[in-house]
């Protein structure tokens, strides 16, 4: 690809090889010229593109990932979910049921061999609606309600990836660049710690002002329609459903509207450390990549240094957040409204650990781990290829 900086490369994409190591000095340049005073030619490069070519960006970035990995977020929201009490399955009423019953709907699917029989139909036993683990989630959510269910709530998905990153990348891409060149000047010993502090705003921002989504789309994915062929509640009914039981209520309208931010401070505890974790952890690795290809590599090689450098800070930081994610899941899937706003993410952090052990802190980090890896490495390499493809287009 045309228009590059060191070794031939888009400006953006070595930017993170050129800003500084974490020791705090400034990073070698290829052959054996001495550093020129001031900040990097792929710092500059960098800092050139305005924020809706960084907005754009970010937010192609996010609708490609939202779309590839919906399927694992559904997994472990329903894994945790299940954990929290939420039942996947309808008991049947047998006093109830007359000789018409429907009987239907208490299969898992109609080639379940573990049926008991009643009357003529055979009925599944409960742990047939019970999950196992991230594949038997896939296995059964495909035999019970289809396999377009995996994509549950990809609609309230793509609103919430779209802004969420649109606001993340480019504010941490600013909010870095403004910090390395202060620190640069003023305390170049706290330069390594740009990444961590510009990761950790950036997300903060982006979750107060997503958080509504975010609830939308955890209760669509965390409830099953048990009602054949109804159609579950699309992401407008699940908000209004959570602001309808407060429609008469006597407080003000902020009051009410508070409900829809449901969750926000576990949100915020998952998400802030995730965002430090992974930048501090992202930078270097990327750095250090891109160094080993900066001579011989291309644009592939640059492109798998991003997805790679992504995939494993993802992964590192879902991980040790799970617990965190656990209780933003039972925070934001809490029907009762008024206990929910009462909820604290400590409390419930300690009640799952009572009730369920250190196991149950980490709910679902199979398929949280799965997604977040992917997910990070797509977004990070798709930026920075919208970023050239942006750049290219305005200097030509």
């Amino acid at each position: 690809m045309a228009g590059g900086s060191r070794g031939g490369f888009p400006a953006w994409m070595t930017a993170a090889a050129a800003r500084i190591d974490l020791s705090g000095g400034a990073a070698a340049t290829s052959g054996s010229q001495p550093p020129q005073p001031g900040p990097p030619a792929a710092v500059v490069a960098d800092q050139e593109l305005g924020m809706a070519e960084r907005a754009l960006s970010a937010a192609s970035a996010a609708f490609i990932s939202a779309i590839i990995v919906n399927p694992l977020d559904v997994a472990k929201t329903r894994l945790q979910a299940q954990a929290a009490g939420v039942p996947y399955y309808q008991a049947p009423q047998m006093a109830a049921l007359g000789p018409d019953a429907i009987l239907s709907e208490l299969r898992c699917s109609p080639s379940c061999t573990r049926g008991i029989i009643l009357g003529s139909e055979p009925i599944c036993p409960p742990d047939c609606f019970q999950y196992k683990g991230t594949v038997d989630v896939f296995l059964k959510v495909v035999r019970q309600e289809g396999f377009g269910r995996l994509w549950r709530g990809t609609n309230a998905g793509l609103a919430l990836a779209i802004p969420t990153v649109g606001i993340y990348l480019p504010c941490y891409d600013i909010f870095r660049n403004k910090i390395e060149d202060f620190t640069r000047s003023n305390a170049p010993g706290l330069t390594p710690y740009a990444p961590l502090v510009a990761g950790s705003v950036a997300r903060s921002l982006a979750c107060i002002a997503c958080s509504p989504i975010e609830l939308a789309r955890t209760r669509m994915q965390a409830y099953k329609e048990f009602q054949p062929g109804v159609k579950p509640p699309g992401m407008w009914k699940t908000l209004l459903g959570v602001l309808s039981p407060h429609a008469s209520s006597s407080q003000n309208a902020v009051q009410n509207y508070r409900v829809l931010w449901t969750g926000v401070g576990a949100q915020l505890a998952r998400d802030v450390p995730f965002s430090a974790i992974c930048w501090s952890t992202l930078e270097p690795i990327r750095r250090k990549l891109l160094g080993l290809v900066a001579e011989d590599g291309d644009a592939a090689s640059v492109l798998g240094a991003n997805f790679a450098a992504g995939f494993v800070a993802g992964s590192l930081a879902a991980g040790v957040t799970c617990p965190l994610d656990v209780a933003k899941t039972r925070r934001q899937i809490e029907k009762d409204a008024q206990k929910a706003m009462r909820m604290t993410t400590r409390q419930t952090l300690v009640d799952i650990l009572r009730s369920e052990g250190p196991k149950g802190l980490f709910t679902g980090v199979g398929p949280r781990v799965a997604r977040a890896g992917p997910s990070v490495g797509i977004v990070i390499s798709f930026y920075e290829v919208v970023k050239y493809a942006l750049h290219q287009r305005n200097m030509s």
